[in-house]
């Protein structure tokens, strides 16, 4: 099957969907930062090939045909834009070396806030939400500059050691995930959590976590009750259509 047939097929076109939905989403719960940071969902058995979202489109305006098609050299192989250098590095990078089919970077205020502490990170054992995180965490303590080279992007991916959620130091995070519905809700909940020890530490009080135990039996509980992300999933599809306007191709900008 030829890069534009796949990409037309009803599968991936289902995958298109619900990735310009999450980015939607991320657009509608203040995620999102200028026209930078990605998304992006491995093919289905295809750790070589990935969709993820254009350069240049504010994510509230992106809709499944602004949807790109790549390979892990960054090549596009088939859709309407290109693509920014960072996304190719990071997230070839990370499917490749996690083998997560969806991962999704971003600079969200509250977590990318505790980048820039000493801790570098959330503290699973405060808040409830912050407890579904508890030994999903990874930190990379070492910032290096913008991720334009496979090795950085390599080293990045490696940092995050086998956990889904990565706090990059001084510069933001990664939720990575089996399906779109799930890591997006992992996302929203992370930066929920963020925000609640954010303003916890702002009080200037002492703080009061729980017993590690107590969050790590939260965190299974929390697993098990997946269809809860399905079902937030659906009523964001539900609340943030697919948008009808077809875009001109993004040109580059002017010298």
């Amino acid at each position: 099957m030829s890069p534009e047939a796949e990409y037309a097929s009803p599968a991936i076109r289902a995958l298109r969907e619900d990735l310009a939905l999450a980015l939607r989403a991320a657009a509608h719960h203040g995620l999102s930062e200028g026209v930078c940071n990605h998304f992006s969902v491995a093919l289905p058995g295809a750790q070589d090939r990935y969709l993820i979202n254009p350069r240049g489109l504010h994510w509230s305006e992106i809709g499944p045909e602004d949807i790109v098609l790549i390979d892990v050299h960054g090549e596009v192989l088939a859709g309407r834009h290109r693509v920014e250098p960072t996304a190719l590095f990071i997230h070839g990078a990370v499917h490749r070396v996690t083998g997560r089919a969806v991962v999704l970077h971003c600079h969200m205020p509250y977590a990318t806030a505790l980048t820039l502490t000493t801790d570098r990170a959330l503290d699973p054992t405060l808040s409830q939400n912050a407890m579904r995180f508890v030994d999903r965490i990874a930190v990379d303590a070492t910032y290096n500059g913008l991720a334009l080279d496979d090795r950085e992007g390599e080293r990045i991916a490696h940092a995050m050691a086998g956990k889904d959620i990565a706090f990059l130091a001084n510069h933001g995070v990664i939720v990575a995930g089996a399906s779109i519905a799930h890591a997006y809700d992992d996302l929203y909940y992370l930066e929920r959590a963020c925000l609640h020890q954010v303003i916890a530490q702002s009080t200037g009080r002492p703080l009061a976590p729980v017993d590690a135990k107590l969050a790590a039996q939260v965190a299974a509980q929390i697993q098990g009750e997946r269809e809860q992300s399905e079902l937030f999933f659906e009523a964001l599809r539900r609340l943030l259509p697919t948008p009808r306007t077809e875009r001109p191709l993004l040109q580059r900008a002017a010298a």
